[in-house]
């Protein structure tokens, strides 16, 4: 006789062979589409020979609680254990994936837009290929380090040191950022703003005009801003935050290096991954205000975040219960509250906003002074952009028109009709 044939091994199961929701997830759904009905139950093979011991977490559903499930989809080989079955979603493998030379080089495509004309940009491209490889040699060979920053101050309304990375340093955070952004933004909900596709100061004032419109008349918006956020993350709470999707160590050990500088707390203000950071770091505060507060009408742009249409006492009891949860888990609290009605509108992001219009703070309109003085076209396309969507466009053209005409061939956001002469 022949060498017997060699069979796979499998585990006959019963299932629901439609898309339906009581599939279950340790059963294989053969039809993709939901609006067949048909419910083929049969037996079929398959390849779960055991369910692993799955670990509970917060990161999403994976299953169904089986006593809700039907006995045709319920498998029968194994015992699934009463409750909701979490799995957290965890990445591997990510670090080669964000470090090919082909990577790299969109990372540096990336990360010198805008930038060509600047000496440390110039200097990286005159050997580009060369400065790449070692780059890539560098981040493999697990002898890469940041070089030290550039640091300087910034004043505007409030003062920062700004910690510049350098440019290489800027190619390995573009290429880092490219692969984790995807990763993370599918954990955030849809009103956290910043340093995200269509998610910036524009969509996130949109938001809060739009909740203004749908609060009801003589109810209250509570808003929260937090004192020094920046400066005054935990990086050992970040860390593990991070570590939630990230299983990749050498790239965790990576990303957590950006997180360091001189003081015991807090990431330095420059860097790109910083940003995401912030994101990352307040994501469980926007989950517990939605699904734990219940709060339907939220939205937050970094660490300045408003709730509302509640009554005047639902405000002040979610103060003190977000200030709690904040001080306990985050290790943070605020610099300023505000509880007023919604008739006065809201001061945020940059635009002072009511139910029906919207206009640009009183900083801009200095800002826009000046740079009409000057002459500076650059600045005034700036604020005119930032303007765009406001009551407040029409005023800067019109003072175009009678200060300085001469600009308005230079400035595509100014309008004819706007202004009372041309």
């Amino acid at each position: 006789m022949g060498r017997a044939l060699e069979m796979p091994l499998f585990v006959m199961t019963a299932g629901n062979w439609s898309n339906a929701s009581d599939a279950g997830v340790f059963n294989r759904n053969w039809n993709n589409n939901r609006t067949n009905n048909s419910n083929n139950v049969s037996f079929r093979a398959s390849d779960y020979l055991s369910i692993p011991d799955i670990p509970r977490g917060k990161t999403g559903d994976i299953g169904s609680d089986p006593s809700r499930r039907s006995a045709k989809s319920a498998g029968l080989c194994v015992s699934v254990p009463t409750g909701t079955i979490h799995m957290p979603k965890r990445y591997s493998g990510l670090f080669e994936q964000c470090f090919t030379l082909e990577a790299l080089f969109a990372a540096y495509e990336t990360a010198r837009r805008g930038k060509r004309k600047t000496a440390t940009v110039m200097r990286f491209e005159r050997d580009l290929g060369a400065n790449l490889q070692a780059l890539h040699d560098e981040l493999h060979a697990g002898s890469y380090a940041p070089q030290p920053y550039r640091r300087f101050e910034v004043v505007r309304n409030k003062r920062r040191t700004i910690n510049a990375p350098a440019f290489r340093d800027v190619i390995v955070q573009h290429a880092i950022y490219a692969v984790i952004q995807p990763i993370f933004d599918r954990s955030f909900i849809h009103d956290s703003h910043g340093c995200r596709k269509n998610k910036g100061t524009h969509s996130a004032s949109d938001r809060a005009q739009r909740f203004l419109r749908q609060s009801p008349r003589g109810s209250y918006t509570l808003q929260l801003d937090i004192r020094r956020f920046y400066y005054r993350i935990d990086r050992a709470i970040l860390r593990r935050l991070v570590a939630r999707k990230i299983k990749d160590r050498r790239l965790l050990a990576l990303m957590m290096r950006f997180a360091e500088h001189d003081e015991p707390l807090g990431v330095p203000i420059g860097n790109l991954l910083s940003q995401i950071f912030a994101l990352i770091y307040l994501n469980p505060l926007d989950h517990f205000i939605k699904r734990e507060l219940k709060v339907k009408r939220y939205v937050r742009y970094v660490d300045d975040f408003i709730l509302f249409g509640l009554t005047r006492d639902a405000a002040c009891e979610l103060r003190d219960r977000i200030r709690d949860w904040l001080a306990e888990h985050l290790r943070l609290e605020f610099s300023r509250w505000t509880i007023a009605p919604v008739s006065r509108g809201v001061n945020f992001v940059g635009f002072r906003t009511w139910r029906t219009t919207r206009f640009v703070r009183k900083h801009s309109m200095h800002s826009f002074s000046k740079s009409l003085r000057r002459g500076d076209v650059r600045s005034l396309n700036a604020i005119m952009g930032h303007a765009a969507a406001t009551a407040t466009l029409a005023h800067f053209n019109r003072r175009i028109a009678a200060e300085r005409r001469d600009l308005i061939p230079q400035l595509p956001l100014y309008e004819v009709r706007h202004a009372h002469a041309v």
